[in-house]
């Protein structure tokens, strides 16, 4: 239809003017000067601090941070006493890796708003995650204590909330709190405060995910066994979940429900490293080194730097195999991304002890690994054992 009536404009504007050419031309009136009025210089429309602050959330959930930090950025110039525009400037200059001016752009935030729950965690978690990526941590080791006070200036304003918003910001800054103690060594501190954050908000399963991780690392795997399983049924398709849950099932021994959870997870996130990763882990506590070995080199193509257990898996792999060479390369990655795990060092060591073919052993860097075991985890036994005998 569009396409017929622009036909049939065009026709009737040739028509006119076949006709217009066909009449006598009129002498033309010279026209009187007129003096030309001053061109007005354009004005560029300036868009609302809204509309950027709309795009910023839409690039940071696409993970697009650099264009989020610009969207954000514009906001926050545009009206510089635009919250949200400070807060989505914050997170984003987080993400990239700029903590000092993200930490000056919240403070300035919980300044403007000192009301502003959401503006004390994001702080908090910035002073945080300065202190993960520093590599001199001697330089910022106040940070956790400054991030364990703004959260204490966050409950103090949430205690002052009413409704359900009461406990839900409690149990995010209780969580919040969690991480902090785990980064400061205190695994106690960190269950209680995931515990004291868990009731608050009991189906979250962000929050039961991180109270089982802390109740594993200090050796209850029972209490993260459940943990686990309760955050995998609030979120049934959440792969992390599920993919740790099922790696804790196999390492409870329970290997038959341990695969078909990890597969599911694997199948649900086919791109995530995570998922992927552990799909190998507990296929090689299973025995299946095939399945182990195709997905723990899936896992590692899709993140290369963030798990050293998949390169630590895929050392014990090759040591398995006796390939000795793709064991020392493959755990000697582990080691380096790991470098707080004796277990790692340990199997490094190992793998440099032992000799096969063209590859000989190396009794000096096996000593080197044995012993930097040793000083991560001084009751190591396996690495008195192996210190001993290439002594």
């Amino acid at each position: 239809m569009k396409r017929r009536t622009l036909g049939l404009l065009l026709a009737a504007a040739t028509l006119m003017s076949a006709a217009a050419q066909t009449q006598p031309t009129a002498p033309a009136t010279p026209a009187t000067a007129q003096p030309a009025a001053p061109a007005a210089t354009p004005t560029a429309p300036t868009r609302p601090a809204a509309n950027y602050v709309a795009l910023g959330v839409f690039y940071y959930e696409q993970g697009k941070f650099d264009e989020a930090y610009v969207a954000f950025r514009a906001a926050s110039e545009i009206d510089p006493r635009n919250t949200e525009a400070l807060l989505g400037l914050g997170r984003a200059q987080v993400k990239l890796r700029l903590y000092g001016p993200a930490i000056e752009t919240l403070r300035r935030l919980t300044l403007l708003d000192p009301n502003n729950v959401s503006g004390y965690i994001a702080l908090a978690q910035a002073y945080q995650q300065q202190y993960v990526g520093s590599s001199d941590r001697a330089a910022v080791a106040g940070n956790l204590t400054a991030a364990q006070k703004v959260l204490t200036d966050a409950e103090t304003v949430a205690q002052g909330q009413t409704g359900d918003g009461r406990n839900l910001s409690l149990s995010k800054i209780w969580n919040e709190r969690g991480y902090v103690y785990k980064l400061q060594g205190d695994a106690g501190r960190a269950i209680d405060a995931f515990k004291q954050a868990s009731t608050l908000n009991p189906d979250n399963d962000v929050i039961l995910f991180n109270l089982g991780d802390m109740y594993y690392a200090t050796g209850n795997l029972m209490a993260a066994l459940n943990s686990l399983q309760q955050a995998v049924i609030a979120d049934p398709r959440d792969a992390y979940n599920r993919a740790y849950y099922a790696k804790l099932l196999a390492l409870s021994g329970n290997i038959t429900a341990a695969k078909p959870e990890a597969a599911q997870a694997a199948r649900l996130a086919p791109t995530n490293a995570y998922a992927v990763g552990q799909y190998g882990v507990v296929s090689y506590l299973s025995r299946d080194a095939a399945t182990a070995r195709a997905q723990l080199t899936q896992a590692v193509k899709l993140d290369p730097l963030r798990y050293p257990e998949f390169y630590y898996y895929l050392g014990r792999l090759d040591l398995d195999a006796g390939d000795l060479q793709s064991a020392r390369e493959n755990l000697t990655r582990a080691a380096a991304l790991g470098s707080t795990t004796a277990e790692y060092a340990y199997y490094l060591g190992l793998s440099y002890e032992r000799g096969a073919g063209v590859v000989a052993p190396d009794r000096l860097k096996a000593r080197e690994n044995y012993e930097r075991a040793l000083k991560l985890s001084p009751n190591y036994a396996l690495a008195r054992e192996g210190l001993s005998r290439v002594r």
